[in-house]
């Protein structure tokens, strides 16, 4: 499906309130995985193996792309706000430019993984950027996703798409992958997640 300018339109929008909010983003967000994500990020890491490839798009501050290279893995650290690799490049950790929704993602990759980034994808495009991250993976690479749980899409300084667990979940499946478990969790300000850990068959 064609990009359209209105949904490049929103997403420029919310790259750019990132680029404002870039520097407080990385000092608010705990640098260290809750235990329930550094779960699921040891089992990403052991599903890629040493010296596995691992995309991460969202790196954001890169805090879940260090504890992943303490695992033994290669990540290709990505991000569409050009101040979060900036603030990366500070501290001696390379990132690459990348828009999941208009650009190709390279690989194949022994996983990926995209946290609280997916969120900001529109409705009409998830499925082609779900079909993209599939194709991306080799037969047998995991994919661990976070989405915020709920009806709707809001419009505004950031675009976000809330997904209800069984329609996020069909999604996956129509991109050719296979959900293997799945959690809910209530993050700060009583907002609702779920995380999906679903595999490329292989």
């Amino acid at each position: 499906m064609p990009t359209s300018s209105a949904t490049l339109a929103g997403t420029q929008r919310t790259i750019s309130s990132y680029e404002e909010c870039a520097d407080d983003y990385s000092r608010i967000v705990d640098p260290f995985p809750s235990p329930s994500l550094e779960a699921a990020l040891r089992q990403v890491a052991i599903a890629a193996g040493k010296g596995g490839r691992i995309l991460e798009i969202g790196s954001g501050p890169g805090w879940d792309a260090d504890f992943l290279e303490t695992q033994g893995v290669l990540v290709r650290r990505t991000d569409a706000t050009q101040r979060f690799l900036e603030l990366q490049a500070a501290r001696g950790k390379q990132g690459e430019f990348l828009n999941v929704i208009t650009d190709e993602l390279g690989g194949p990759y022994d996983a990926v993984i995209a946290l609280c980034v997916l969120i900001h994808v529109p409705r009409d495009q998830t499925g082609q950027v779900l079909e993209k991250i599939a194709a991306t993976l080799r037969p047998g690479g995991v994919f661990l996703v976070t989405m915020r749980d709920g009806d709707g899409e809001t419009s505004g300084a950031y675009h976000m798409t809330y997904w209800r667990r069984d329609d996020f979940a069909l999604c996956i499946k129509a991109a050719g992958m296979d959900l293997e478990w799945d959690a809910y969790r209530m993050g700060r300000n009583n907002e609702e997640w779920n995380t999906f850990y679903a595999r490329k068959p292989g």
